[in-house]
């Protein structure tokens, strides 16, 4: 009879303990999501480091152009049989347009923030057929040509070292902010190209260099019927973004080489149009089909920390499992308290790791939050338990735990089948050992 009770004591006390265990954990969620919302706190200090030495120098940059625009007349009569004109404009892109640039990267820092800055120089060659007005519904005496000008498009013109010039057949074009309020204006520059008439237009060569400033990305507008667009750098990091992946590209570690051919067929606007002219009643956006390259840092603490964090649950749940089952196969009796501060440490391990990944980097900053938190919980269960090998087992399996975590996070694109196995294994080797517990 005393041992029946003696056993359905033992039976209740396994059952509160698991109640008050799965209590902690999810009061340990609190802090939990508190070092989650430190980090993005922290990525956006980042992010406003970013945008203020951006702004002290040039942000990203996307570069389109040169195109010929003439501004023209159409002239109407209105209702009360009064004769009225609108001005408009025309748009002319080149035949060929050719791009060759190198970014030299520059790196500086805002406090511990790292922020990457770039100048570049860029040759630009190319050429226009002659326009055809008549496609365009334009007859010669509505054009103002004394008023035509030159436009190229760039998203921040602050990033200019010098003046810009191009040679236009001959003639030196001189480029100053675009005032005129054409509807493609925005982000432009734009040089005066007084013509006489339509006996002007013709077929027009162009070259010229530019430098300019930038951060992060460096983007090109394919703007030519066809574009051909050469990139060089010392940077050996690329993401090459946007609409198309070159057709070349070398990457090592003293830098890269890409090269990308466009067609006009390849972009959602035509070779000449008019202001009015709309698609889906929007005007051509002439960047959207603009590529090129990201010049960012390769590793992205923030985003690795912030991820980690997420197998809180997981590694807090596999521990207080594993020192659980310790407690009751070899029968110890642990405080919940005692489950409390090993439950502290297994989130402070996150706050290290933050800490620590912003001053050297996220892999070294692992390794020292996980020396330093398996250290600290093997210290404390050995007082805790009198055991040696009892502490050098449950700090085995955090090493193993972190180390899977780990693993998890540098393997990205195969973290779902590395996760779903290594539940699968952890799940059996619980269930192999709470056999023993008479439940």
């Amino acid at each position: 009879m005393v041992s029946h009770l003696n056993e359905q004591s033992s039976k209740s006390k396994i059952l509160i303990k698991v109640a008050v265990v799965a209590v902690i954990i999810l009061v340990l969620l609190l802090p939990a999501w508190k070092i989650e919302q430190l980090v993005s706190e922290r990525e956006e200090r980042q992010k406003e480091a970013v945008a203020e030495v951006s702004d002290k120098w040039a942000g990203r940059q996307l570069l389109g152009g040169p195109m010929l625009v003439l501004p023209y007349l159409i002239r109407y009569t209105t209702a009360e049989g009064k004769q009225m004109q609108s001005r408009h404009y025309a748009y002319f892109l080149p035949a060929r347009l050719d791009l060759k640039a190198s970014a030299s990267p520059q790196e500086r820092h805002r406090g511990i923030y790292k922020v990457m800055l770039y100048s570049a120089q860029v040759a630009m060659s190319g050429e226009f057929d002659t326009p055809d007005l008549a496609l365009l519904h334009i007859s010669p005496d509505q054009v103002l040509w004394g008023e035509a000008f030159v436009s190229l498009r760039l998203s921040d013109v602050r990033g200019l070292n010098e003046e810009l010039s191009l040679n236009w057949n001959g003639r030196r074009l001189l480029f100053a902010p675009n005032t005129s309020p054409d509807p493609y204006s925005d982000s432009s520059l734009a040089a005066p190209l007084p013509l006489q008439g339509p006996f002007d237009l013709g077929h027009t060569v162009f070259s010229g260099n530019l430098q300019l400033n930038g951060s992060q990305q460096l983007l090109f507008a394919p703007l030519g019927k066809t574009t051909t667009v050469e990139l060089q750098s010392s940077w050996p990091h690329p993401s090459f973004s946007g609409t198309g992946l070159p057709q070349r590209s070398s990457v090592t570690p003293k830098g890269f080489t890409a090269a990308w051919r466009s067609l006009a067929h390849r972009r959602n606007f035509p070779q000449q149009f008019r202001d009015a002219d709309r698609i889906d009643s929007r005007t051509y956006d002439l960047s959207a089909s603009a590529f090129g390259v990201d010049l960012f840092v390769p590793v992205n603490a923030y985003q690795k920390t912030l991820r980690s964090v997420k197998y809180c649950l997981l590694c807090i749940v596999l521990t207080f499992t594993a020192f659980f089952l310790i407690e009751v196969v070899h029968k110890r009796s642990v405080h919940p308290f005692q489950y409390g501060l090993i439950g502290l440490a297994l989130i402070l391990f996150y706050a290290l790791l933050l800490s620590f990944s912003e001053y050297i980097g996220f892999n070294p900053a692992y390794g020292v939050a996980t020396v330093a938190t398996v250290g600290l919980i093997g210290w404390f269960v050995r007082g805790l338990l009198q055991s040696g090998r009892l502490s050098t087992l449950l700090s085995a399996v955090l090493v193993l735990l972190y180390g899977y975590v780990f693993t998890i996070l540098q393997l990205q694109d195969f973290a779902l089948l590395l996760g779903s196995v290594g539940l699968f294994f952890t799940l059996a080797v619980v269930m192999y050992f709470s056999r023993k517990i008479n439940w």
